[in-house]
């Protein structure tokens, strides 16, 4: 397998970025992998596991990925639709007959699929998200959609996201198949693929594997621990784990002509884009959100339950997919998740001069009182990039090689020291001493602290 120069570049860069992101935002925990070809190109895990026993955090600590069991259920549910046992055009009163006469009788699976169905979020007491009450059971699930309240706008009126639409979808798949949810996902997905950690609904029998979760600093200035739970009827909207590493060989066996788990046909379709879901930037399909960073277009999924929050975002163009898990409830998965597709862009779009093979000597971090600067080499080319922004690329600054201790600032806004000069001082071991640049103000190395 060949592996390009921004690939390989952006492997030695992310890890550093996405470790000083995590302690700047004191995240307790961050498991990141990034896969290419289908080949495992990263996976790295930073921080800790549980705050409570200190316990490093690992790559195969397991993590509750929430929301991306909508991507799993589109799966299950499209590879009953190739076998001919399900149609999307169905209504969900066919398979679920305590429906008849409700107000979402009529709703059909596709709708449910793609948020079209104008279903309650959550149900009118939610509180099952904050601890105070138990995930709804298939009961207390069909009560929810049997109830004058579930559907608050007509179908295929408005995007209108739905874990009640997702829980109903996986009632739907077990009715059809005679098999739970989460049995389902490990003999037709997980077992399939290789995958021992992606997994339909929490393993109480595997409870030592799982990173623990943690309490949001939006509220508190301490973060507490979150108990795992089951989320009972609510599975396919939120119940699946994983480690980053098992997610990102789900998505990319999603990826244009893989069909070990659907057809070609049937991958299309979970890539339309059905609704816009923000401006030009984000969209819906079946089980899948649909992003566009640049002009990069990316599939995948974001999750959030007590305690963790993750994301994936892949790439069919180059293959490449990159899942960031994170263990609190303000954790930034989706933004370093978005940041290697940032960083990806920025040495694509550069057109400053390349860098010689001795440029890695003016790389590393520095910084002082103001704040921090990354001098990485992207694709060949210098940049300096402040690690601290959510997008890493917005006010990276192009450098050029003088001479042996001295950059040019290339580029920028105007805002910055544009065409001024960065000046090194080494030492005796030709390690950095020093840089002084923006402003003229002197840096020295910095190293991310420990917790």
């Amino acid at each position: 397998m060949t592996i390009s120069s921004d690939f390989t570049a952006l492997i030695d860069y992310y890890p550093h970025w996405v470790d000083y992101r995590r302690w700047y935002a004191r995240v307790p925990g961050v498991q990141v992998a990034v896969r290419h070809n289908g080949e495992l190109g990263a996976s790295f895990a930073r921080g800790t596991a549980d705050l409570g026993t200190g316990a490093e955090l690992r790559t195969d600590h397991l993590f509750r990925i929430a929301s991306h069991s909508k991507s799993v259920a589109s799966v299950l549910v499209l590879q009953l639709v190739e076998q001919g046992r399900l149609r999307l055009d169905d209504t969900v009163s066919a398979h679920l007959p305590e429906l008849d006469g409700t107000r979402l009788a009529d709703r059909t699976l596709g709708e449910l699929l793609s948020h079209s169905g104008g279903v309650i979020r959550d149900s009118e007491d939610g509180d099952f998200w904050q601890g105070t009450k138990a995930f709804p059971g298939r009961d207390e699930l069909v009560a929810i959609a049997r109830a004058d309240s579930s559907a608050v706008i007509d179908r295929n009126e408005h995007f209108k996201y739905s874990n009640i639409g997702f829980g109903l979808l996986g009632m739907v798949i077990e009715a059809v198949t005679g098999e739970t949810f989460a049995d389902r996902v490990r003999t037709v997905i997980a077992e399939p693929l290789g995958l021992h950690d992606l997994g339909g609904e929490y393993e109480q029998a595997r409870s030592a594997d799982y990173a623990g979760g943690h309490t949001s600093l939006a509220t508190a200035r301490h973060r507490d621990t979150i108990d795992h739970v089951d989320t009972h009827a609510l599975a396919a909207a939120t119940g699946c784990y994983a480690t980053a590493a098992d997610l990102t060989a789900f998505f990319d066996a999603l990826m244009p002509g893989d069909e070990r788990l659907l057809r070609t046909a049937s991958t299309r379709m979970q890539k339309r884009r059905l609704w816009e879901a923000r401006e030009g930037e984000r969209w819906y399909g079946l089980g899948l959100f649909l992003d566009k960073i640049g002009d990069t277009e990316l599939f995948g999924h974001t999750g959030g339950y007590p305690g963790h929050i993750t994301c994936t975002l892949a790439d069919a163009d180059e293959h490449r997919v990159v899942s960031v898990f994170t263990n609190c409830l303000d954790g930034p998965a989706t933004a370093i998740a978005r940041g290697w597709y940032l960083l990806q862009n920025l040495a694509r779009k550069a057109d400053h001069a390349l860098a010689g093979d001795d440029a890695h000597r003016f790389t590393g971090r520095f910084g002082r009182e103001w704040g921090l600067t990354d001098v990485v080499r992207l694709d060949g080319r210098l940049f300096a990039v402040d690690p601290a922004a959510d997008d890493p690329a917005d006010d990276a600054v192009p450098l050029e090689v003088i001479d042996s201790t001295t950059l040019r600032i290339a580029g920028g806004r105007g805002g910055n020291s544009y065409g001024e000069k960065m000046r090194y001082t080494f030492g005796a071991d030709d390690t950095v001493q020093s840089v002084r640049g923006e402003s003229g103000m002197s840096m020295v190395p910095f190293a991310t602290p420990s917790d």
